[in-house]
């Protein structure tokens, strides 16, 4: 069970974004990255392709940062959170905030 998904609204700890908060765009699972919406934005140049109908020129777009350098956001202390995973009693597997022990997914 990933501690971190698709949806999930989480805050930047550490590198040139630190403090920004975003939302979580796509999750890399092979290689324990996350996009995350609005981070660690890159300039990139583009050759133009008149087939493809692509124009050239600079796009900035997101480019996935590491799992380890981002909390999940807990609104209750409007902070960034450690994230666990509580079974309950029926089988379910939850996630819950280490500081509050609230559920994630409520």
């Amino acid at each position: 069970m990933n501690k971190i998904r698709k949806g999930d609204d989480v805050v930047v700890k550490v590198g040139k974004d630190s403090g920004k908060r975003g939302t979580v765009l796509r999750v890399l699972p092979e290689a324990d990255k996350l996009v995350v919406e609005n981070v660690n934005i890159v300039k990139k140049h583009t050759k133009p392709n008149p087939q493809a109908g692509v124009p050239g020129g600079i796009v900035e777009k997101e480019m996935p940062i590491h799992v380890s350098n981002v909390m999940l956001y807990n609104p209750q202390t409007k902070k960034g959170d450690r994230v666990g995973i509580k079974v309950l009693e029926d089988g379910r597997k939850v996630r819950v905030f280490k500081s509050t022990n609230e559920a994630v997914d409520a």
